[in-house]
């Protein structure tokens, strides 16, 4: 067997082992929590932690079935790199580090996924060696340094209690200034991981890596990373502004995600966009109380983000490598089963009923407007649930149905059965999971009481933003040049709102550049002169002068006492 093969198989037997232990933990109602000491430092014992509940093995079940998938995937679509066990190794170890942050309850145990999630997305990032990839490398990996710093200085801050398993502390345990300012690092922490303003720049230009990586990526590992931590550290949320503020970002991500996948032409960049709208959705419910929606949620996207992903990896390997979305066009004609699965993978994430979906986010829009929001998080809950039905339906204008762009020398088919294969598993996932999910995470459903206009406000929504996004598309508007009219407008909301420039050339010619004159002027000037260096130097030059003193040379002793014979002739005058 090859090597993407019989990784698939260890995968799959790993992920219903751990479904089987999920469904004993939830019908027995058991969480397993294993701890053993490594070393005791001023009384605070460095630990290594490990927590086997209904929740950490889900999770590692949906993560470990969709790596199998996706490596098994890369089978055909990595076939001709020539690294190409490089590659699976650098995947291998980006689910072992995933793996290690699910079931890791304490901020040192976490630190060995969280900062293993960044070194290997890094690898991966850079993976096609030239300058894009390089450029896209740096900036994911200087952008969750923050978030990384974030978790060290809260370890810092726990050291005072004593202990690192976040789990003791964040039901009452802390005072509430502690408590705020552990909330608000592990809330940066998450925000940077999960791509929130102001760091959203980073996960469109993650899309350099392969895209059986950027399935697995925006999936169900790295940048669900995040959101999972802000899970684990709910109960510590209420009652603090960090929760005030989560909500207000995540409500304008996802909105700034909708707005700026109408505008993109990059196949993978207006799936990419259309991950970080839900995990806008993930955060903002997160930030009202409702973690496991949120955790519901998080899986179900899981299915069909990755059933997208393979789809359009499908689409780019067949039509010569272009990712331009306007040189596509009839591809429902020329790969049926691909566009059937990237069409239901299209509408579980637009919430089409009784799609996986449908189930969470209906529930979690439903439970958003019944909750004390305010006008402005109202609006951005409607606004972008209408945009994202809105650009799927011109992705599938413009990829599935339209005029057929592609050149005359093309060859366009489902014949690669290695690649369609997982295709078709996960979509029985997109079809089947939200329903299962649903029965088995909410035995008792919650009661919502709303009125006919809000109950169909979300479906209203979505029927509104999927005709505009067809009308749209329908060539009078397409391929004239209406857009130069509001040029301004279309690049501010095609360019994330000018993210991606200020995290780059801003932070460079800012921060970057007045920390190198700090560095020239202090670390290697003044600071240095009269610190590491001078004290070296006069140590070295009164260690030395000691030295001719210890030689025991009868000139030295001839010369100190007429010195001293000269002195007290002074002092007798």
């Amino acid at each position: 067997m090859s090597m993407y093969q019989t990784s698939m198989v260890f995968l799959v037997i790993g992920s219903l082992s751990c479904m089987l232990g999920s469904l004993m933990c939830l019908s027995n109602g058991n969480c397993y929590f294993i701890e053993w000491d490594i070393i005791s430092i001023n009384s605070s014992s460095v630990v290594m932690t490990l927590i086997l509940d209904w929740m950490s093995f889900m999770f590692l079940s949906f993560v470990m079935f969709i790596s199998s998938m996706v490596l098994y995937y890369s089978g055909e679509y990595m076939a001709g790199d020539k690294n190409m066990n490089r590659f699976m190794y650098l995947v291998l170890a980006f689910v072992m580090s995933m793996g290690f942050l699910i079931i890791s309850p304490n901020l040192i145990s976490i630190l060995l996924g969280w900062d293993g999630l960044g070194l290997v997305s890094y690898a991966l990032v850079i993976y096609y060696q030239n300058e894009k990839s390089a450029n896209a490398g740096m900036l994911t990996a200087l952008s969750n340094r923050v978030g990384d710093v974030a978790i060290l200085l809260g370890v810092s801050l726990l050291s005072m209690k004593g202990g690192w398993n976040f789990l003791f502390y964040v039901d009452g345990m802390l005072d509430m200034s502690t408590k705020g300012m552990l909330c608000a690092l592990v809330v940066l922490a998450g925000m940077t991981k999960s791509a929130q303003i102001p760091f959203s720049a980073w996960l469109p230009a993650a899309m350099a890596a392969p895209t059986p990586v950027s399935a697995l990526v925006h999936s169900s590992t790295l940048v669900t990373a995040g959101v999972y931590l802000l899970i684990r550290f709910s109960p510590a949320l209420e009652e603090t502004l960090s929760k005030t503020v989560l909500l207000l970002l995540s409500g304008l991500t996802m909105f700034m995600a909708g707005l700026g996948a109408n505008f993109e032409y990059d196949l993978k960049k207006i799936i990419a966009l259309s991950t970080l709208s839900q995990l806008g959705v993930m955060m903002s419910i997160l930030s009202l109380g409702y973690a496991d929606l949120a955790f519901f949620h998080l899986l179900a996207h899981a299915l069909f983000k990755a059933l997208l992903f393979m789809c359009a990896g499908a689409v780019i390997h067949s039509v010569k490598d272009y990712q331009d979305i306007r040189m596509m066009g009839g591809l429902v004609y020329h790969m049926p089963l691909t566009g059937m699965c990237m069409n239901l993978a299209n509408l579980a994430l637009c919430g089409t009923p009784f799609l996986a979906g449908f189930y969470s986010k209906d529930m979690i829009l439903e439970l958003a407007f019944m909750s004390p929001i305010n006008f402005v998080a109202f609006i951005l809950y409607a606004l972008a649930t209408g945009l994202t039905v809105c650009y799927t339906m011109r992705l599938i204008y413009y990829s599935l149905s339209g005029d057929f762009n592609l050149g005359n020398l093309y060859s366009v088919g489902d014949e690669a059965g290695i690649m369609t294969k997982p295709m078709m598993g996960l979509g029985c996932g997109a079809i089947f999971g939200g329903a299962a999910l649903s029965w088995l995470i909410f035995p008792c459903p919650y009661m919502i009481c709303m009125s006919l206009g809000f109950k169909t406000l979300a479906l209203s929504v979505s029927f509104v933003g999927g005709v505009v996004g067809y009308l749209l598309n329908l060539g009078v508007v397409s391929y004239t040049l209406n857009s130069l009219s509001n040029y301004k407008v279309v690049v501010f909301s095609g360019s994330m709102w000018f993210m991606p420039f200020l995290s780059t050339y801003g932070v460079s010619k800012g921060f970057l550049k007045l920390g190198s004159k700090y560095h020239g002027v202090g670390d290697s000037g003044w600071s240095e002169y009269y610190g590491g260096q001078g004290i070296y130097s006069l140590v070295s030059k009164g260690s030395s002068n000691f030295q001719v003193f210890q030689d025991n040379s009868l000139k030295v002793y001839m010369l100190s006492f007429l010195l001293w014979l000269i002195v007290l002739f002074f002092l007798m005058i």
